[in-house]
């Protein structure tokens, strides 16, 4: 119950505190790239349950994404202001609205897409004991997921 209550509290004035970042952001996005400035997606979280996460769009936008259809490693989609915003996870920012309605915490496993979680169910169970966050050892571990994947053979497989 402390954990939550420090995940609104904290979510909360963060969304506050950087809203303007979040509207020079917004409004890059739209001059650069067009609409829609955020990026969907359903995940799976807390006990399995699926939310739809919301990140700041940094690829072109394609068919199905929103359902986690993606091609791992392929970066081609990526625009230049995307680049920027991967790289320094001002994506990321808007999670903390999923993390004042509840869907995530600040601090826990990431939330992954409905085609992963089903390929290794028992594993995910166990992940989904507790609600998702923003951030994890592993988002640390593997910053670099997407420049991993992309010299993978096939990254799929991994």
């Amino acid at each position: 119950m402390a954990k939550r209550c420090f995940d609104i509290v904290a979510s909360a004035l963060g969304l506050l505190l950087i809203s303007p970042l979040l509207l020079v952001v917004a409004a890059a996005i739209w001059v650069t790239d067009g609409l829609p400035v955020l990026f969907r997606q359903r995940r799976v979280g807390w006990r399995g349950r699926t939310f739809c996460l919301y990140k700041f769009r940094t690829m072109r936008v394609a068919e199905r994404t929103e359902l986690g259809s993606f091609h791992a490693g392929d970066s081609s989609r990526v625009t230049r202001l995307g680049r920027l915003l991967r790289k320094t996870k001002v994506d990321e920012l808007p999670q903390l609205w999923n993390v004042l309605r509840g869907d995530m915490s600040l601090v826990g496993p990431r939330p992954e897409v409905e085609k992963w979680t089903a390929v290794y169910p028992r594993r995910w169970e166990v992940v989904h004991q507790m609600r998702p966050g923003i951030t994890d050892p592993a988002s640390v571990e593997f910053r670099d997921e997407e420049e991993l994947l992309a010299t993978s053979p096939d990254p799929d497989a991994l």
